[in-house]
């Protein structure tokens, strides 16, 4: 019996973007009904290698076959023709659409009798998937999760054999990401490929085969079930990582923030109101919830970017509730947002320059009337260094890094701010895990030189490893709070469902 071709087989793959050679004639394959994970720390050519496969990006040498055809793959169009769909980790909606129109725009559609037919096809997807989609919504309204769902019904509908998800569960619940691999088994099972690409080891060991990549080459493809957590992880940064297991030891007297009767508008009009909190110098206070819960919102307002309703907050003694970001920033805070693209870099800026956003006119940066390019740069190459952030050198615009390496820029330059005050909102999103043990030794010296940090996550491992007390939120509510030898994920689980602590 003739052996099936594999669903997707790259062969000799080589990308370069000017001097930097993205991916190294990379040859790997994907089964059909396979699920196959991309593994490799920030910049390895995870990205590159998916965007070739997708037609984003066109490859200088190598070949591309699905399903024993070869193909020559010019843009998105061509890759969806050929069977490919893909997930961004960055969703590609259009807000303002509904999910029919998002899923449909441009398939050909428009009149009345075809409109109701994909909306039958759709209801159709759906109904096999498990999936409950409003497809009359606009995107604007959905969650990130429902989010998520519509972007893989539109790859569906489509008609994708292949299916590309790029951190996929970055954004999600534990409870959705569970929910999402049990989607991708019923997809396996329907005959569908897929690609995963991401950090996180628990995911990564429930894919059939692994393909791990280290500075643009494919070091070893693995079965998941013959290999290891460690293996994987010291192929991927090519040393051992430690894990850090962190002491807790007390915390400074005294509340170093203080936060009374808070109240704040979040989203759809609902109302954050009376939160009182307190976080003392060398203190992690973790906070919990699914996205979309406030706290985006609470960390803008204490770093001064949205101005509360009402109620106080005390920073080392002085009232900062009508304070300026720029002023609140000059406090000794720092300030890392969930949306690195959005709120934390500017894309067409080098590193040089948003290393030092908002702190431009301080005059360590400047001689006289001008900016001191030598002090600039040599700042950052010296966060390219310390960070490991895997760019051509300081005048690379940040729009071409790598979402994880974008997020390094963020850190490097917002731990360098928080002498007394460090508010994180997903600082591990999108990073590998060479980069989240990094991250988590950083956080803890800022922590043990005296800076109250204010961690939220949706990672509830970050939360665990890092916290001292954690208190959840749900619709915008603090449900309770736990400390540090009380953890447990069933119980915070219970909480972030709503369920108010006993």
């Amino acid at each position: 019996m003739a052996t099936a071709a594999p669903r997707l087989e790259v062969r000799g793959l080589t990308k370069r973007y000017g001097a930097l050679l993205a991916n190294d004639a990379i040859s790997f394959s994907v089964a059909p009904a396979e699920l196959h994970c991309l593994l490799g720390e920030n910049g390895a050519g995870k990205s590159t290698l998916s965007a070739c496969v997708y037609g984003l990006a066109v490859p200088d040498a190598g070949e591309i076959r699905v399903d024993g055809q070869r193909l020559d793959l010019r843009s998105p169009a061509d890759a969806i023709r050929a069977g490919i769909g893909m997930v961004h980790q960055h969703f590609v909606l259009v807000p303002s659409f509904t999910v029919l129109e998002n899923i449909v725009v441009g398939t050909g559609f428009g009149l009345r009798l075809d409109l109701a037919q994909a909306r039958r096809r759709i209801g159709e997807l759906c109904t096999r998937l498990g999936l409950e989609i409003n497809v009359d919504r606009k995107v604007s309204s959905l969650s990130v999760g429902e989010m998520q769902w519509v972007e893989i019904v539109k790859s569906l509908y489509l008609g994708a054999r292949l299916l590309i998800l790029d951190e996929p569960t970055a954004v999600l619940t534990p409870q959705e990401s569970d929910r999402l691999f049990a989607l991708m088994a019923d997809l396996k099972a329907s005959g569908i490929s897929i690609i995963l690409i991401s950090h996180k080891m628990n995911e990564v060991m429930r894919s059939d085969r692994v393909s791990v990549l280290r500075k643009g080459r494919l070091v070893a493809t693995l079965t998941a079930a013959e290999t290891t957590r460690d293996a994987l992880t010291g192929l991927m940064v090519g040393r051992t990582v430690r894990n850090v297991a962190p002491s807790h030891s007390a915390a400074a007297e005294g509340a170093s923030l203080s936060i009374r009767g808070l109240s704040l508008t979040v989203p759809r009009g609902s109302l954050i109101t009376a939160v009182d909190l307190d976080v003392a110098s060398g203190e992690i206070l973790g906070i919990a919830g699914i996205a979309g819960n406030g706290q985006d919102e609470l960390l803008e307002t204490i770093a001064g970017i949205r101005p509360p309703r009402g109620g106080t907050i005390t920073f080392r003694g002085r009232q900062i509730s009508s304070l300026s970001a720029g002023e609140v920033a000059r406090q000794g805070v720092g300030y890392v947002p969930s949306d690195r693209f959005r709120d934390g870099l500017a894309r067409d800026f080098t590193i040089t320059e948003n290393l030092v956003l908002g702190q431009q006119w301080e005059r360590r940066w400047r001689r006289g009337p001008l900016l001191n390019q030598g002090a600039l740069t040599a700042n950052a190459a010296a966060a390219i260094g310390r960070y490991g952030i895997a760019a051509t050198g300081p005048a690379q615009a940040c729009g071409r890094l790598s979402g994880g390496n974008a997020q390094k820029v963020i850190i490097a330059r917002e731990f360098a701010k928080a002498e007394h005050l460090l508010l994180l909102n997903q600082p591990t999103r999108g990073v590998d895990v060479g980069a989240i043990e990094f991250i988590h030794a950083e956080v803890l010296a800022k922590r043990d030189a005296g800076c109250a940090v204010i961690l939220v996550s949706e990672e509830l491992d970050d939360l665990f490893a890092l916290s001292d007390r954690i208190i959840v939120l749900f619709r915008s509510e603090v449900m309770g709070e736990v400390r540090r030898g009380s953890f447990d994920k069933t119980a915070i689980g219970r909480l972030m469902a709503g369920a108010r602590a006993a």
